[in-house]
């Protein structure tokens, strides 16, 4: 069974669920990282407090809010809680441990190595990234100058965002990114916040970068304008981002584009949180160029976004030819939908409705009574044995899942040379 059939198989169990992006590490190892790179940053008495959790609570830490005066509020991948005073989680504010000027002073201090001074550029854009890709946000009074934020002074809360690397959650969507001929996509990851579409992004960059299966990888250019992607500390990545990959960090995503283009000629262009009408001529660049694209935005779903100016300029024009829809259901990571570029599911709620291009028109595979094709795809995902795996039921002649393919012809290539019995043709 090739890589590419056991995603499927994957895919297929989240049905009615969604899926759920998996984590490289376990419970343990995510909480002996969270101890090593951001406890450093935390006074003592903070320190012994957030060691008396468990380590499945340390290891679904995603930030840490830090508001003088006010109860220290973690979110959690299982919700959002107060830091208890004498250890623990609540949900009661009178419990919770309160933040001290001193608390913030001090985290203040260990961020930027007692010397704040030395960040204004960072302090200007409101947060500072340090070892590890995490990133510290900030709140205070504004020094503004000729209508521009200069720096930041006078600080009343900060926001620690552990950054999450989980290597491989990407793999069970990736397949579905390309079309017959093995051509990646230009795709748009659609997520509302905290809903994993960084971290997703992340590894899809790092397995285009590296390759996998019948993707033997390429040169990627990443525009990291808030420094999320690669975490870049000091100029190097934090993250595994894969070893053909450049890194434009702290660039404003429109002018970071057009460099890249020009200076490096990548094969995929990644960047996140498109949106504003700068970036539209960037990504119109990059389909002249013959780039293909990867990037995000904020949205619960392709009809919100596609009302937006900007970048619903773009999917109108069905710029876009992948779609993916995220959101928290089952916590953050969870798959709701892939969609090609008109907007048709190749996968909803964890189940493959069908696979292939979607042509305007074109008739149900069904109806044009194309029994060898289903034979093929049936080929394709059982690796050319006999049976289809147990969790995927009947013959594919007789399972209803294989109707809505509409293009049968455009499956050749999802198979790895000799897998289908076919010399790399499904």
């Amino acid at each position: 069974m090739t890589w590419q059939v056991k995603a499927a198989v994957e895919l297929k169990k989240g049905k009615e669920q969604g899926i759920k992006l998996g984590s490289g590490l376990s419970y343990e190892q995510e909480s002996e990282r969270v101890q090593q790179e951001i406890f450093p940053f935390l006074p003592e008495s903070l320190r012994k407090l957030l060691s008396l959790l468990s380590g499945e609570d340390l290891s679904s830490l995603e930030e840490i809010r830090v508001r003088r005066g006010q109860p220290l509020f973690l979110q959690m991948e299982r919700g959002s809680f107060f830091l208890k005073k004498e250890g623990g989680l609540t949900r009661v504010r009178a419990e919770g441990y309160m933040v001290t000027d001193d608390d913030l002073e001090r985290i203040l201090q260990l961020v930027s190595r007692s010397s704040l001074y030395a960040f204004e550029e960072e302090l200007r854009r409101g947060y500072i990234t340090v070892k590890g890709g995490h990133r510290v946000g900030l709140c205070g009074r504004a020094v503004v100058e000729g209508g521009r934020v200069r720096t930041l002074k006078n600080f009343s809360s900060l926001n620690i965002r552990v950054a999450k690397e989980k290597k491989g959650c990407g793999e069970k969507i990736f397949p579905l990114l390309f079309d017959g001929e093995q051509r990646f996509l230009h795709t748009l990851i659609i997520s509302p916040p905290r809903c994993g579409k960084t971290t997703l992004l992340r590894d899809l960059v790092r397995l285009l970068s590296v390759g996998k299966g019948f993707w033997p990888g390429c040169n990627v250019g990443v525009v990291d304008e808030r420094s999320e992607i690669a975490g870049c500390y000091q100029g190097v990545p934090q993250k595994d981002v894969g070893p053909r990959t450049d890194v434009l960090d702290g660039c404003p995503k429109a002018e970071g584009m057009m460099m890249m283009i020009r200076a490096m000629a990548p094969e995929v262009l990644v960047t996140d949180e498109v949106g504003r009408p700068e970036d539209v001529p960037a990504l119109r660049e990059a389909l002249n160029a013959g780039i293909k694209v990867l990037t995000t935005a904020h949205g619960e779903s392709l009809e919100e976004v596609a009302r937006r100016p900007g970048i619903g300029e773009l999917i109108r024009e069905g710029f876009f030819q992948r779609y993916v829809i995220l959101s928290r259901r089952r916590g953050p990571g969870t798959v709701e939908k892939v969609l090609d570029g008109v907007g048709q599911p190749l996968l909803e709620g964890g189940w493959i409705s069908r696979m292939g291009e979607e042509k305007a028109g074109e008739k149900d595979a069904e109806s044009s009574g194309a029994s060898g094709d289903y034979r093929r795809l049936y080929s394709c995902w059982t690796g050319g044995g006999g049976e289809l795996p147990q969790s995927l039921s009947a013959p594919a002649a007789n399972d209803d899942r294989f109707k809505n393919v509409r293009n049968p012809d455009s499956l050749r290539g999802y198979c790895s040379p000799g897998s289908c019995g076919g010399g790399g043709q499904a």
